[in-house]
């Protein structure tokens, strides 16, 4: 008789559930309804800026912390539970101290109002031509062993990495760029900014990496490559000058021994806008899902 009333209750309980929210829907209006998908576009944006990033790793170990604390809470476990709780509270005061770069990278967009948009693109003439002569100032640097660093700017600003140089407000071209890096010039040693098809500084310091798990075989430009693609979403390019390797650093990693085709991969989302239909960008995104 006990077990039968407990599953009437358990029954009843169940068909409760669906009235339950379908009283919850009917409260809402259309207000709720654009409250929630503002919620929704921020969370998905914050994420997209966190992802592949060394932050995300951070991120599910939080969430996973927090769940932690609501299943020990909800088994009634008071001692882990109450250990859990001041541990989530020691690390939402440490989150601004962990997670600065990432902080200043989403007020950086913030301020710039670049929060929801793209960085800008270049007509398909003339971002064929940037391409095209990045591509060729690369290949020849490479083929003499001429050091370079080259850090293109996407939706995130670089003012103040600029500020660190020689201000100049030229056409990128590969003679240029080779003559930027001619061994023993003045502007050799630091990176050139390009913004669009311009370049705007060179001679400029970018901060090194402190991850400690690199090879010891990349020196200080591929350090400093690594190092401003962890904190900003730029693309660097480095050409060794022991080796005349070609390498792209972008999102705290480095990605090496480049050819043409693989260079031009990297270089063409940043100046071409992504020509595609509705049905290759949802079997896109779903692939980088997996």
């Amino acid at each position: 008789m006990e077990m039968d009333n407990l599953s009437l209750a358990a029954l009843e309980s169940t068909l409760e559930l669906p009235g339950q929210i379908r009283g919850i829907l009917s409260t809402l209006d259309a207000l709720d309804v654009l409250d929630i998908v503002l919620v929704a576009i921020i969370l998905y944006k914050i994420y997209e800026m966190l992802e592949d990033t060394r932050a995300i790793t951070l991120v599910r170990g939080i969430i996973f912390l927090l769940a932690l604390t609501l299943l020990s809470n909800w088994l009634k476990l008071h001692v882990i539970y109450w250990l859990l709780s001041k541990a989530v509270t020691l690390l939402f005061v440490a989150l601004p101290i962990v997670f600065q770069p990432e902080l200043r990278r989403t007020l950086e967009h913030l301020g710039e109002g670049r929060f929801f948009t793209h960085a800008p693109f270049l007509n398909d003439e003339d971002a064929q031509y940037v391409i095209q002569e990045l591509d060729s100032a690369l290949r020849e640097m490479s083929a003499v062993k001429t050091g370079a660093l080259i850090v293109i700017e996407r939706t995130m600003g670089l003012n103040d990495i600029s500020r660190t140089g020689v201000q100049i407000d030229g056409i990128v071209s590969k003679e240029f760029l080779r003559n930027i890096f001619f061994v023993n010039t003045p502007l050799h040693d630091g990176a050139a900014i390009i913004r669009g098809k311009r370049v705007i500084a060179a001679g400029c310091l970018l901060p090194l990496t402190e991850n400690r798990r690199l090879s010891t075989e990349l020196g200080t430009r591929h350090r400093a490559a690594i190092g401003l693609s962890e904190q900003c979403d730029a693309l660097v390019l480095v050409v060794s000058e022991e080796t005349g390797i070609i390498s792209v650093a972008e999102n705290g990693r480095i990605h090496r021994n480049l050819d043409s085709e693989r260079l031009k991969k990297y270089l063409k989302p940043i100046f071409e806008p992504e020509k595609m239909s509705l049905k290759e960008m949802v079997a896109n995104w779903r692939k980088k899902r997996k």
